[in-house]
């Protein structure tokens, strides 16, 4: 009897052994990592899948997986409206309880995704932080830490912004349109364009968000048009939102009187540089950004180390630049 007690103990001892084992491994770096003979599951979380933006970046990531098919899995997210913050919270709390390996995120509000992704961190799930830069005090206060990979939006805006300088004249009137509310890089795409229209010692007469939306920056633009009359341009920190001013400009009978500069080189609003309908707008090569942050989020699955931001690059794109 002794002996087949003593032997219950040791088995027990045994599998207690392995299951503390497993689960120190599974909580290693606070990572789960995936089984060897297991690829990882990447998923991305944009904004509006209805701004082209975001469009071309799914198709990017989308490419970029089906060209490395053996090295993880792809999971792409998007939601319908650009301000519906509550959506994108519930996308990532999906992907937790999916229990992926990594969430490659483009939060539609700096700080109000921090929370979720902190969730999702401790859940022992990697956390990258695309395009729009989550808020540092948020950041700070959750206790997450998650590398930002993206351009300098307020280096890009500046350059934009620099461009519509020297086709006005010092002391002339312009208005900015600008993001969405605790957005990151909307704010700092204003403070780009602010730098530029301060260099080129222009005055900024009216600054609003348009929300990123096209209709919204059309009614904001024909409203600052009528309330200045003699405004020479209008920057505008997407570039659906400087589609809206344009038609704005039209409307308003001063087409080709109002220059307009935008941000993202979408399709159209690159054809429209080329035509010379749009002055100038910024290319942060959507179709390669959340391909960035994937390639960050498989790194730090294979090294178990957390890197450092990195910076992406961002090009002015004028129609001399496309001659």
């Amino acid at each position: 009897m002794r002996v087949v007690k003593f032997g219950l103990i040791v088995v027990l001892a045994v599998i207690a052994w392995l299951i503390i084992g497993c689960a120190k491994n599974a909580r290693e770096g606070g990572r789960r990592a995936p089984s060897s003979d297991q690829k990882p599951r990447i998923a991305l979380v944009m904004k509006s899948l209805a701004n082209e933006f975001f469009k071309t970046m799914a198709e990017g990531a989308e490419r970029h997986q089906q060209g490395h098919s053996s090295e993880y899995e792809l999971i792409v997210n998007g939601i319908k409206d650009e301000l519906d913050v509550n959506k994108q919270v519930e996308l990532v709390e999906q992907m937790i309880a999916q229990r992926v390996d990594a969430i490659v995120i483009a939060p539609a509000d700096s700080k109000a995704l921090v929370s979720v992704c902190k969730r999702a961190a401790d859940a022992g799930i990697i956390v990258v932080n695309i395009d729009n830069r989550f808020d540092s005090a948020a950041l700070q206060e959750a206790g997450l830490k998650a590398p930002f990979v993206g351009p300098d939006n307020r280096k890009g805006a500046r350059m934009v912004g620099e461009v519509l300088g020297k086709a006005l004249e010092p002391g002339d009137k312009v208005a900015i349109l600008e993001g969405a509310p605790n957005a990151y890089n909307g704010e700092q795409r204003k403070l780009g364009f602010e730098d530029a229209m301060k260099a080129a010692r222009i005055r900024v007469a009216a600054s609003q968000t348009a929300y990123w939306e096209t209709d919204k920056a059309n009614r904001i633009a024909r409203d600052i048009i009528t309330a200045h009359p003699d405004i020479k341009g209008l920057l505008c920190a997407n570039d659906s939102m400087a589609l809206g001013a344009l038609k704005a400009a039209e409307e308003s009978g001063k087409a080709g009187k109002i220059a307009v500069v935008g941000y993202d080189n979408i399709s159209a609003a690159h054809d429209l540089v080329q035509e010379g309908r749009l002055l100038a707008t910024a290319d942060q090569h959507a179709d390669r950004l959340a391909v960035y942050g994937i390639e960050y989020a498989l790194e730090m699955l294979s090294r178990r180390a957390t890197p450092k931001d990195k910076e992406t690059p961002v090009d002015l794109i004028t129609a001399k630049s496309l001659e």
